[in-house]
């Protein structure tokens, strides 16, 4: 495949109809549209949503599953999923998210996005990654991130490492203007 990847962390929790689903589902769309393939957990929530905008779009749609995600939600790779790249573990689903990329978009979530962000933020920090757009899309993100600066436990050039933005659109062109 010859189009960039981006990997979209989010939340399998919001159901169809949500304004996060709503939002994601546009994300996935205005990324086909840009030219990129999609790269989700699979899963549903905000996952579908992408895959969903993105397969719509007319899209290249990838899942990384987990064998160990699915004793916990039993549906596998949703319906748009056109490729389905399978791990038996969680942390080499996490890897491949991180690491098979030209760039990432994280919605809001909860813990498990949270480690998505994070570990990918650390992964630019380190150089274990090379340098690449890490977008944070929604309003959880920046005083989450936020909490950690306060500390001083972050210097301002990790800090700038994230790109904050607050629509779809906004997000998709922070990729756009940096796509390999």
């Amino acid at each position: 495949m010859n189009q960039p990847i981006i990997s979209v962390f989010g939340s399998s929790a919001p159901q169809a109809g949500s304004a996060v689903y709503e939002v994601a589902y546009r994300v996935g769309q205005l990324l086909a549209e840009a030219g990129f393939a999609v790269a989700t957990g699979g899963d549903g929530g905000t996952m579908t949503a992408v895959s969903h905008g993105a397969s719509e779009a007319g899209g290249h749609v990838i899942g990384v599953t987990s064998a160990q995600i699915e004793q916990f939600r039993p549906e596998g790779a949703n319906r748009y999923v056109r490729e389905e790249i399978r791990y038996e573990t969680l942390r080499d689903r996490l890897l491949h998210l991180i690491t098979h990329n030209a760039g990432m978009i994280t919605l809001p979530g909860g813990i498990g996005t949270l480690s998505e962000m994070t570990l990918a933020w650390s992964f630019l920090q380190v150089g274990e990654i090379s340098p690449r757009p890490l977008v944070l899309l929604g309003e959880m993100w920046p005083t989450t991130v936020q909490a950690a600066m306060t500390g001083g436990y972050i210097r301002p050039a990790n800090h700038a490492l994230l790109t904050f933005v607050d629509t779809p659109e906004t997000a998709v062109a922070a990729l756009g203007t940096q796509r390999a």
